[in-house]
């Protein structure tokens, strides 16, 4: 006898399909997360020594999912944002007290994010977890999606769902497997992150800087330390990554300046190749496409994850209308119409935004140059343009949803 549908099945339990399976907890649904990787293993590519900056729309998203007070003990405030052009007279400053916000944003090591979520979806009974599972195909149909599993042990299993959603990342199978392509474009660039301890301490402002070799971004940590993302040419990759640690920080330094002091001590390096990736569609038959799998971007302004999460709120929200009236198909064509729609303006605006910053900064042109320092002077005395840019974290479409806004579902 067959097991009984799945209303959702989520492939990939890393941060927005994590994020997702929680959201949806309060509507009464059968949801399978299947994921290839427990959340807790250091071979996890979501949950690993990264950080992760959100937005004020993010952090109230998790925290009507129930998963911000279990996570925030180890989130810092980022109360100030500092953007400058090294070399140049350019800087623009955002204070939290002058946009009338405790904080512009917070810091949260993904670790930590990861034992959150996955302590909630412990808790939910609605969710069954396949973990570890790897999924071996993706058999599109209507109404059923079938799948089939491969567990740690070898041994094969199969579900059915209504509603796939391909949570699982850049090269995302299910994507694939429903005939969506993605785009994506290299930026010649690899942003090597890491911690560093300055001799000053970082009252709590995030720095962007703009190089001539790419961004460097210094978020403040709980500790004094900071969390560094330094961009640096692939060519330069290597030499990068292979000096000592009195090399690197010199290198920081002569970047950075002395706002903070010397740089005394850093963690252990990463490497991240950049490109900017994005899914033609968000949506096909009856699988929705979420977070990296829909989009992937360059982390300049620290926005991909937060947009990945709004997502997640909007399927959600969805979903919770429709059951209201009646409509219980997770994965009715109507919805997913309505989910396309819904997300085209923020997905547009938010890779639009990004990838513009990523081109006008690594612009070498003097016009160029001189044109954008006049434009962030001109950003740090205009009120209404730092308004809009705190805004723009909330979402660049005209219907914010309701988690995003502190409201819960259903």
């Amino acid at each position: 006898m067959n097991a009984p549908p799945f209303d959702v099945a989520i492939v990939g339990g890393g941060m927005v399909g994590a994020s997702l399976a929680v959201a949806l907890a309060p509507l009464g649904l059968q949801v399978a997360l299947i994921e290839a990787i427990a959340h807790d293993s250091d071979a996890q590519p979501s949950f690993d020594e990264r950080t992760t900056a959100l937005s004020n729309a993010s952090r109230r998203i998790l925290e009507t999912i129930g998963v911000w007070r279990i996570a925030s003990s180890a989130a810092t405030p980022i109360r100030k944002i500092h953007v400058s052009d090294q070399g140049h007279f350019g800087f623009a400053r955002i204070d939290s007290q002058s946009q009338r916000l405790d904080a512009m944003g917070y810091m949260l090591p993904n670790r930590a994010l990861g034992r959150a979520l996955w302590e909630r979806i412990g808790r939910i009974a609605g969710i069954r977890v396949f973990c570890p599972a790897q999924v071996l195909q993706v058999t599109p149909g209507d109404p059923l999606v079938g799948l089939e599993l491969s567990g740690a042990d070898g041994e094969h299993s199969s579900l059915q769902a209504r509603l796939i959603v391909a949570a699982d990342g850049v090269q995302s199978a299910v994507r694939r497997a429903f005939g969506v392509e993605a785009e994506s474009r290299e930026y010649g660039q690899t942003a090597v992150i890491t911690t560093v301890l300055p001799q000053r301490f970082h009252d709590y402002v995030a720095y962007e800087r703009f190089t001539a070799s790419g961004p460097l971004a210094l978020l403040p940590l709980a500790d004094g330390r900071c969390a560094l993302v330094l961009t640096v040419h692939r060519a330069d990759l290597d030499a990068v990554m292979a000096g000592t640690d009195a090399e690197f920080l010199a290198e920081l330094q002569r970047r950075f300046g002395f706002r903070l002091g010397r740089f005394l001590k850093m963690g252990r390096r990463v490497a991240y190749p950049l490109s900017l990736t994005q899914a033609s569609r968000t949506s096909a038959g009856r699988c929705v496409i979420v977070g990296n799998a829909a989009q992937s971007l360059h982390p300049v302004a620290g926005m991909g994850f937060n947009l990945g999460l709004r997502d997640a709120a909007c399927l959600a929200e969805l979903i919770a209308e429709y059951r209201r009236e009646g409509r219980t198909d997770a994965g009715d064509a109507a919805l997913l119409t309505d989910y396309d729609a819904w997300r085209a303006a923020d997905r547009r605006a938010i890779i639009a935004f990004t990838d513009g910053l990523v081109r006008v900064f690594s612009n070498p042109l003097g016009i160029v140059r001189r044109l954008r320092n006049l434009a962030l002077l001109a950003f740090d005395v205009l009120p209404p343009a730092k308004a809009a840019l705190s805004r723009l974290s909330t979402g660049a479409g005209r219907r914010i949803p309701k988690l995003a806004r502190g409201v819960p579902l259903p």
